[in-house]
């Protein structure tokens, strides 16, 4: 048993369909459903295949056997060699508010680190609001515009932490 009321793995195949329903479920609660959002990227069927990757990994937040959320880091696309992206971290509600951000970020954090990486940048959205207060409380530090070349042209809040 676990200390934690959740469990935190490396996603596999048949965690696919889960997070894609997460993911498709928690974006528009914040308004992020239209083009410019990670929803529509094409990763997210397939999120075990597309962070089987080198220097990717993607994790699945767990509570009594149900995937509730995840998480996980990839190079920043179009951005330096040292830069990686915390992408795709979404929770349903009922994992909001347990620790399980805080523990998911550390996690994805030690990989990225294991992967070489020195820097990890994220974006995010206005209303995201306890997410923003989340990676502030874990070392991420606001920056003024976006990095790389993600194709999320409908976020407008960027983080960036040395790792």
């Amino acid at each position: 048993m676990s200390a934690e009321p959740f469990d935190i793995r490396p996603i596999t195949p048949g965690d696919d369909a889960a997070i894609a329903s997460i993911i498709r479920a928690v974006m528009p609660e914040f308004g992020a459903k239209g083009p410019g959002f990670a929803i529509n990227d094409p990763e997210v069927d397939g999120m075990s295949a597309s962070y089987a990757r080198p220097r990717c990994r993607y994790f699945v937040v767990e509570r009594d056997g149900v995937v509730m959320g995840g998480g996980g880091v990839a190079p920043l696309d179009g951005g330096d060699a040292d830069v990686c992206e915390l992408r795709k971290m979404y929770f349903l509600p009922t994992l909001r508010g347990v620790g399980a951000g805080a523990a998911l970020i550390e996690r994805c954090l030690d990989a990225a680190r294991d992967a070489g990486f020195k820097r990890c940048y994220l974006e995010t959205l206005t209303g995201m609001d306890a997410a923003q207060r989340l990676y502030e409380r874990t070392g991420f530090a606001r920056i003024p515009g976006p990095m790389g070349a993600t194709g999320h042209f409908g976020c407008n809040r960027f983080y960036l932490r040395e790792l």
